[in-house]
């Protein structure tokens, strides 16, 4: 049996809090980024989320720690909306979409992520590999479910995942380049294309949105 503490509150009570405040902050940070930059002041990130500053620094104690816990929660999040969006849409293409509107997002905030972590070069190629592990199955099995089994159409996901990688290069905070806009374009095109497509290498997987993650 626990012992509740000082205020009536078991360990596990505390646990819980403690990973919502820091899910709040994540949230906070990446709206930030989105909007201003994976250099935005630490100060925005405590408005948004609403604590002080201390509080960010007790969780994240670094830049690039919090960079990382950001990314690997958009990741986590985006690997979770896949499965979500097919099970709650009546139309695999509507969740195909809506699942790419928030990738587009995520490749937004982490523009930059490899400059922010400084030298850490291994610690990039690891979220990158991550990254590729968690999200192409994930725009894969989306692609199954909406597209015709056996269309000569289908792309791969990490061939649309790259595409649309490339269609964000430049369309950051402040742009007038609208990535989002080109984005949906491409998946239209990918939902009514037909066509032979050719297979990709293991070293194209490997490379899948390389540039765009490493600045």
């Amino acid at each position: 049996m626990t012992t509740p503490g000082p205020a009536g509150s078991t360990p596990r009570a505390k646990r819980v809090d403690a990973r919502r405040n820091e899910q709040t902050l994540l949230e906070a940070a990446a709206a930030v980024f989105v909007t201003d930059g994976v250099d935005a002041p630490v100060r925005l990130i405590a408005e948004r989320a609403g604590v002080g500053m201390g509080t960010i620094y007790r969780h994240f104690p670094t830049r690039p720690a919090l960079l990382a816990a950001v990314y690997q929660h958009q990741v986590e999040a985006l690997a979770e909306a896949g499965p979500s969006l097919l099970r709650e849409s009546g139309d695999p293409g509507v969740a195909l979409r809506q699942w790419v509107a928030g990738f587009v997002d995520f490749l937004v905030t982490k523009h930059g992520l490899a400059g922010a972590l400084g030298s850490d070069t291994e610690g990039v190629n690891t979220l990158h590999q991550y990254f590729v592990d968690r999200l192409v199955p994930v725009c894969d099995a989306l692609l199954d479910a909406a597209l015709e089994p056996g269309s000569s159409g289908r792309v791969s996901g990490y061939m649309l995942m790259r595409g649309i990688g490339n269609l964000c290069i430049g369309g950051g905070t402040g742009s007038d380049y609208d990535a989002a806009r080109l984005a949906g374009l491409l998946v239209t095109g990918v939902l009514t294309a037909r066509g032979t497509t050719p297979s990709a290498s293991v070293r194209d997987r490997e490379a899948c949105l390389g540039p765009e993650l490493r600045g």
